[in-house]
């Protein structure tokens, strides 16, 4: 294991996707998580007591597996890059037999998850910061329509790190649109993750409102933000009793949706 830091925390979303997968009734089932999981030598103990952690990771994988879906319905020949990829194991849930899959990630966790997670045909992964733009060149846009994926990120950067990436993306391509999770600064300041923290990883930059990207690279077009609670409500049907009271509500990560 030669992970540090941040880089870490791909082992914990894919650990609680592959925990929640063997639950009783899932909402998804990755096949894949759990098959990796059990090759992985990792002490989990303290992302099986982190609730907030299991729940975050399993709602927003509930609400961009579905924008994702959506997406790939309307634009079945689309390539999708998925950026800061980690162990993302999207496409092998919702490969149509068509698309065309980019991880884009740092060299050290890139080559991890080359141990346990192959290339194929159609998934290709890449070896790069997301704000070197030499990983651009080795995108091939198949049927013209282009999506770019960017979850568990931006909170871990500072402002100019996003727009960097935001400028490689605007530079390099003309028509795009982009999923980018995004916390509210309320929850940066606030929200204590123990198998987060464990690993020294640090939340650094949010945003209330994913139109605000817009002062960053005024290139892109908003179209709108999608909260996370909305996955929390179909895993934790309960929890709509409150989530939809704006002070709650307010504090959830979301997902920004722009346009160029």
């Amino acid at each position: 294991m030669n992970l540090e830091g941040v880089e870490k925390t791909m082992l914990l979303t894919l650990y609680a996707k592959a925990q929640h997968s063997q639950e009783k009734n899932p909402k998804f089932y990755d096949k894949k998580a759990v098959e990796v999981i059990s090759k992985i030598d990792y002490d989990f103990t303290l992302a099986d007591e982190d609730l907030l952690m299991k729940t975050g990771t399993i709602a927003r994988t509930i609400v961009l597996d579905e924008m994702v879906s959506d997406y790939i319905k309307k634009h079945p020949h689309s390539t999708i890059v998925n950026i800061a990829s980690g162990m993302d194991t999207r496409f092998d849930r919702l490969d149509n037999g068509l698309i065309r899959w980019y991880n884009v990630d740092l060299e050290n966790s890139a080559n991890f998850r080359l141990r346990y997670l192959e290339d194929g045909e159609r998934v290709t992964t890449l070896a790069y910061s997301a704000m070197n733009p030499e990983w651009t060149q080795e995108i091939k846009i198949s049927g013209g329509n282009l999506l770019f994926i960017i979850e568990g990120l931006t909170m871990y950067l500072n402002e100019k790190d996003v727009s960097d990436i935001l400028k490689v993306i605007d530079d390099n391509f003309k028509h795009c649109t982009l999923f980018v999770e995004i916390m509210p600064p309320v929850s940066v300041k606030n929200t204590k993750e123990k198998s987060i923290e464990d690993t020294d990883a640090k939340f650094i930059w949010g945003l209330k409102k994913g139109s605000e990207l817009l002062r960053i690279n005024p290139n892109f077009r908003w179209i709108r933000d999608v909260n996370l609670f909305k996955g929390v409500d179909v895993y934790k049907p309960i929890v709509r009793l409150f989530s939809w009271i704006p002070l709650i509500r307010n504090r959830m990560d979301y997902i920004a949706v722009l346009e160029k």
